[in-house]
């Protein structure tokens, strides 16, 4: 039987705009979803039900062509204020008391003409890719037992289970990409300085930056659009950098169009390599046989690319240790409730010099420009998106070393996107077989990382991978 849910996030606005349904129908699907849900799945720390009724029905039934997102359903990150809405940022650290103003990001997703149905689960201050906070665990929809992977945690599961059309969340070392993987969606993190609510170097090393999280390529074209352009005007820069344009139109366009030929290179390697024993289940490497095997029939050329050597996994650490030094001076903060991985980034944090700080973003920086440079004759460089399958609640034990060690182990090839500033996406190209150990049907992807300000070329390729495998039919059971 169809349902609203079952309708991708362009179909469901055209359908808004042609008033085939109204903001406000859309939003009352979503929380009765929601409501019967979310309880086994934990994607929402709050549900702000009444605010999002009001805001749906005051959006009426005329949708202005130049608001992409207009009644579309949405959720906030748990790490963004919301004005009158707690901030919890997935910790019991911190007072529960509602914040006074919206977060730039918050802003423009409701310039864009969104409804927020609320606070979607990250774990603590967004430094983890587990999904197991103080507050609850957040589950995997297409295998309970097993976690989304994080920080975007709660967004990646609301729009894998169909609690939401699609979802913005933020990545500063795979945050959006890991889970958009382990839930079988597309997750791109844009390059450096292209989301103008995000300023371009916040935080140490300018690593963070918002993203789509989609069931499909397309919809991750739209959002892209909406981030950059809210109200369908272009937009100023006050915070970010202004990253190089490479292709012509929107972004969604390019989605939809899915065209061109382009030369791919395939990784050999990893930055952890040296310091992290990284295995790679054979599921991620069927993933990427997968994307070669389509790659090759739509006409790309694929070559191998080595990973370049310079120096990297100590100097992301420091970087990593250095921006959870600063959470001792948040206006109240309890420090003896933080987990054990935040106290102990906080307390290794706290003891870096300024000389070790700025020794750590010059070797950042020299890793980037081999990088770049190593990249430079390719539209697209492939790898894994994960080394391993969806990881088991509980796996990141209670060791606060051995937790940061997995969580490098299980996605090694994410961060250094952030590092570079690089765009970047993740494709569920695949899932496991009936034969594999963690058991059949969980999903798999492969990540494309691009050339800077290449968004357009990374959703045209795979649109073309997802017209041929067909990703987008794919759910959770309970769908």
């Amino acid at each position: 039987m169809f349902e609203l849910h079952h309708l991708a996030a362009q179909e469901l606005w055209d359908w808004i705009r042609r008033g085939e349904v109204t903001a406000l129908e859309v939003t009352d699907h979503y929380l009765d979803r929601i409501a019967r849900l979310d309880p086994d799945l934990g994607a929402f720390v709050t549900v702000t039900a009444e605010a999002a009724r009001d805001r749906a029905d005051h959006l009426g039934h005329r949708v202005p062509t130049s608001r992409p997102l207009w009644g579309l359903p949405s959720g906030d990150k748990d790490l963004y204020d919301r004005a009158g809405v707690p901030t919890r940022n997935g910790t019991t650290s911190l007072p529960d008391r509602a914040a006074a103003a919206d977060h730039p990001l918050v802003a423009a997703l409701d310039a864009a003409g969104a409804v927020s149905l609320g606070k979607t689960a990250s774990p603590e201050f967004g430094m983890s890719s587990s999904s197991e906070t103080r507050f609850g665990t957040t589950r995997n929809p297409y295998d309970p037992t097993r976690a989304p992977g994080g920080s975007s945690s709660g967004a990646a599961v609301a729009v894998a289970a169909g609690l939401l059309p699609a979802a913005v969340g933020s990545d500063g070392g795979g945050s959006v990409r890991i889970p958009a993987a382990a839930t079988g969606l597309v997750g791109l993190k844009p390059s450096r300085g292209r989301v103008p609510s995000m300023p371009g170097r916040s935080g140490v090393g300018g690593l963070s930056v918002a993203g789509p999280l989609t069931r499909n390529v397309a919809d991750a074209g739209m959002l892209l659009d909406a981030l950059v352009a809210p109200t369908g005007l272009p937009e100023p820069h006050p915070y970010a950098l202004v990253t190089p344009e490479v292709g012509d139109g929107p972004f969604t366009a390019a989605a939809v169009r899915g065209e061109g030929r382009f030369v791919v290179g395939l990784l050999d390697g990893s930055p952890w390599d040296d310091t992290v024993d990284v295995v790679v289940d054979p599921a991620a490497r069927a993933a990427v046989e997968t994307a070669l095997r389509v790659l090759g029939e739509v006409g790309h050329g694929v070559e191998e690319v080595a990973m370049p050597r310079a120096p990297y996994a100590d100097a992301f650490r420091v970087a990593w240790e250095s921006s959870a030094a600063r959470l001792p001076m948040v206006p109240g903060i309890d420090l003896s409730a933080l987990t054990p991985l935040v106290a102990w980034l906080v307390a290794r944090g706290r003891r870096l010099t300024g000389t070790q700080v700025l020794d750590a973003m010059t070797a950042l920086d020299t890793f980037s420009a081999e990088l770049i440079g190593a990249f430079d004759r390719f539209d697209a460089v492939l790898t894994p998106t994960l080394a391993l399958t969806p990881r088991p609640l509980g796996w990141y034990g209670d060791d606060p070393e051995e937790d940061f060690r997995r969580q490098c182990a299980y996605s090694p090839w994410t961060s250094m996107a952030n590092v570079a500033g690089l765009p970047a996406i993740t494709l569920p190209v695949g899932v496991t077989g009936g034969d594999h150990p963690d058991g059949g049907g969980l999903p798999m992807g492969v990540q494309l990382i691009g050339r800077p300000g290449g968004e357009r070329v990374l959703l045209a390729i795979g649109a073309q991978l997802e017209r041929r495998l067909r990703w987008q039919r794919r759910h959770p059971s309970r769908w």
